[in-house]
């Protein structure tokens, strides 16, 4: 491939990494402004580091201590990612069985309202004394806590296939697979991609919930030791951690959506 025919591509590419960065330039912007204020408040103010610290002896810290929090925020992802698929296709497949059987929409919804509204902290005790202090106990509250958002969206998004499009299918003599396969999945998938984008965060709350009850590893067991010594700059770095990964885990999302989401009706961006 000639420069001439390169050359085009790298324009795009530029531009769209310029008009990216433009559009996330007011939020960095007003990071870096609340750091700064952190920053000088802190100094300013003689702030106790076992207090407040500055994100400058936050950064020390977590340079100081980047391979132990990597080695645990590692252990709680895992829980996270395992959780979060198992939570999902279990809530899609459930979605499914409720699209073909009213009866099992009524017998197990209930009973999917009511996990739900049972509180993450009263459940993980349970788990961790029954599946012991590993990575189970954080991938089935992982699970457990992005698992409704996900059915109720896939529910909905089943159910969204126009009459005039059923009627079609209907004629032309399509089974229920092929309905399901060519409507109804394509109608539910921006739904379950934005139950996604929120399970990929709760899923990782649950995981760390999971290890503030009882862990041998995980960034969950790093803010509560924090906590127990008072070392309010190593529970900053925990947070940081945590948060960062979070964020990539939600965007992987976002890319996996645009992947997937390629027709043009697909954004419920409206």
């Amino acid at each position: 491939m000639s420069n001439e025919s390169v050359a085009p591509f790298m324009q795009i590419a530029v531009a769209r990494i310029v008009s990216r960065i433009i559009d996330l330039a007011p939020a960095i912007g007003l990071f870096v402004a609340i750091g700064i204020f952190w920053e000088v408040a802190v100094r300013a103010f003689s702030v106790p580091t076992y207090l407040l610290p500055s994100p400058s002896a936050i950064g020390v810290k977590i340079w100081q201590a980047h391979d132990m929090l990597l080695q645990n925020l590692a252990w709680t992802m895992a829980a996270a990612v395992l959780g979060f698929i198992i939570g999902t296709a279990f809530a899609v497949s459930l979605a499914v069985l409720f699209l073909y059987s009213r009866a099992a929409e009524r017998a197990l919804f209930p009973w999917a309202i009511t996990l739900k509204a049972i509180p993450i902290l009263a459940i993980a005790p349970l788990l961790t004394i029954w599946l012991g202090f590993g990575l189970q106990p954080k991938v089935a509250i992982a699970a457990i806590a992005c698992f409704f958002p996900t059915l109720v969206n896939t529910v909905k998004g089943l159910r969204t296939v126009d009459r005039q499009s059923l009627e079609f299918l209907s004629v032309i003599g399509a089974t229920k697979a092929q309905v399901f396969r060519h409507a109804r999945l394509y109608a539910a998938l921006p739904y379950i991609f934005a139950a996604a984008k929120v399970s990929s965060s709760t899923a990782v709350i649950g995981a760390i919930v999971a290890e503030f009850t009882g862990a041998n590893f995980g960034i969950g067991t790093v803010i509560v030791t924090a906590g127990y010594q008072q070392d309010a700059a190593m529970l900053f770095s925990a947070i940081v951690a945590s948060s960062v990964a979070t964020i990539l885990m939600f965007y992987l999302v976002v890319l996996v959506e645009k992947i997937s989401l390629f027709w043009p009706e697909a954004s419920m961006d409206a």
